[in-house]
């Protein structure tokens, strides 16, 4: 067995911003396991919220490469690495090598009967309400919109983007970066709004505070919750959970989280990354039943990869082996 780790950059569409700054790229870490004729790929995006760099990562896998080209599977290599970016990228590969070398898909090795085509969220990135209203407009025949927030002025994006797209659902995307009291003081307006979902309201270090709270919208982890290890604390403050895999550290963990979660009573966002098709392939069984599907990173991009996935209008098509898995 061969490992072999790339990085590389994908321009975006045009600047990508949220609550902690701005992207003009995707820079990613590919990995790809070659046991003679077949050959499995993985990729996953380091995120400085998290403490990784494109650096940290490399490191990290290459800490694992004794292990992997001497036959590690999937099982081992959970306890080998902690969930991360690391992770991801060699756990993928390893379910698309598993895939090529048995002939059978990857969602079929899951236990999945089939992979259904998912409608996918549009992000809009964060910026002044009119910019907002006016990028809300363009896409308004879209089924569902994710909005980035995250100032003073966010219920006017909020109702700028509801006037733009009077017809999409929702979701608002905090990135960390309300208080409870300003959570108290939107979520009714949002609720007017039609709002269905309020990502990440607090941070992740300070959601303690929504223990207790009752509010209007459903509550959505992602920064809050990576693993399984932090479930327990965010079934008592969350209603849906955001599954990403470059935080669970791969598709096996995240299958696992997705199934524990589901059997609380929780409901599933399906998260991504701004990545290529690569990363949003083995996402596509996360989205299977899910109340929320955020897999838009290919269309936020300038280019996607070739092959890649079949996207038309919202909805991401299922993909043949040529893609992953």
């Amino acid at each position: 067995m061969k490992l072999v780790v790339t990085e590389e950059r994908w321009p975006t569409a045009g600047v990508f911003t949220i609550s902690r700054g701005s992207k003009t790229e995707a820079r990613v870490v590919v990995a790809d396991i070659i046991d003679g004729a077949a050959a499995g790929r993985g990729e996953a995006v380091p995120y400085a919220r998290y403490g990784e760099s494109i650096e940290s990562v490399l490191a990290e896998i290459e800490t694992a490469r004794p292990a992997i080209e001497a036959g590690l599977d999937r099982a081992a290599l959970q306890t080998l690495l902690p969930p991360g970016a690391a992770r991801n990228a060699l756990d993928c590969a390893l379910w698309d090598l598993e895939a090529k070398r048995s002939g059978r898909r990857a969602w079929a090795m899951a236990g999945f009967s089939r992979l259904d085509p998912v409608k996918t969220a549009y992000t809009l990135s964060l910026g002044s309400a009119e910019a907002m209203g006016a990028a809300a407009r363009a896409v308004a025949g879209r089924p569902l919109l994710k909005l980035k927030i995250g100032g003073p002025d966010d219920l006017d994006r909020v109702e700028a983007v509801r006037r733009g797209a009077p017809k999409a659902r929702l979701i608002v995307d905090a990135n960390e970066a309300l208080s409870l009291d300003d959570l108290k003081r939107l979520a009714p307006d949002f609720a007017r709004l039609d709002v269905k979902a309020i990502e990440q309201p607090l941070p992740a270090g300070a959601d303690e505070a929504l223990e207790g709270y009752c509010g209007p919208v459903l509550l959505c982890a992602d920064e809050s919750i990576h693993s399984r290890a932090e479930l327990d604390a965010c079934a008592g403050r969350y209603g849906c959970i955001n599954i990403k895999l470059d935080k669970t550290g791969g598709l096996t963990e995240a299958l696992a989280l997705r199934a524990e979660a589901s059997a609380r009573g929780l409901e599933i966002m399906a998260g991504c990354m701004l990545a290529t098709s690569l990363s949003m392939a083995p996402a596509m069984m996360i989205a299977q039943g899910a109340a929320f599907v955020d897999l838009d990173g290919p269309l936020l991009l300038a280019g996607d990869r070739e092959p890649g996935l079949s996207f038309i209008g919202s909805m991401i098509e299922p993909y043949g082996p040529e893609v992953w898995g």
